[in-house]
């Protein structure tokens, strides 16, 4: 595959690689043109195979994190800390707001992380919507253990895929991303402001 991107314009030449094997989506899709030959459902062949992979991604990263002590949703919790920057604290407004997920989800990885020694809260407030939430010492090399062993996990996911093959795809999804109004941006604790602030909730995908 050849491709070159100039500006939000993309001019590809893909070469189709020989594939024997059909998925399961591809199945899916004859069955319903069998069942619904009036219908186009060719829409299932991107949104289908992308809840699916969602699925099956979703089930290996968990592994991983697993087999770390981590959950998902708490290592989120601890990359959002990393990535804000020292001093590695946020409050747990500013953490439900970055990671698009309840304050209640976020209160209950708070409280798993504070039991594990992962992290830990601030003192002398009353509200713990804006309760620092600080990275321990064990909690950034639980952090960098998993990490590592996630990056390596990820590469060997999409290895299939060669590197203008992932390029491509990647600004595919961004583009398709902000065309939902996907524009969220993560907290960075150097511009952060830290008051007591009602924030909004979600749902997360993104690991």
């Amino acid at each position: 595959m050849n491709v070159k991107i100039t500006g939000s314009h993309w001019v590809v030449r893909y070469h189709r690689r020989t594939v024997d094997r059909t998925d399961y989506i591809e199945q899916l899709i004859a069955q319903w043109r069998r069942q619904r030959p009036g219908v186009d459902v060719s829409t299932m062949g991107v949104i289908g195979r992308i809840s699916r992979l969602s699925h099956i991604l979703g089930k290996r990263i968990e592994s991983v994190f697993a087999a770390h002590g981590l959950q998902g949703g708490r290592f989120d919790v601890l990359a959002a800390l990393v990535r804000a920057g020292e001093p590695h604290r946020l409050t747990p407004t500013e953490l439900y707001n970055s990671l698009l997920v309840s304050s209640g989800a976020i209160t209950n990885r708070i409280d798993r992380l504070v039991d594990e020694g992962l992290v830990r809260r601030g003192a002398d407030h009353t509200d713990r919507r804006s309760l620092p939430v600080e990275l321990t010492r064990h909690g950034r090399r639980s952090l960098d253990a998993a990490l590592s062993a996630h990056l390596e996990n990820e590469e060997s996911l999409i290895s299939s895929l060669s590197a203008e093959e992932r390029d491509l795809l990647a600004q595919i999804l961004r583009r398709w991303l902000i065309a939902l109004g996907d524009q969220h941006h993560p907290v960075d604790a150097t511009r952060a402001d830290t008051s007591d602030r009602d924030g909004g909730s979600g749902d997360l995908d993104p690991m």
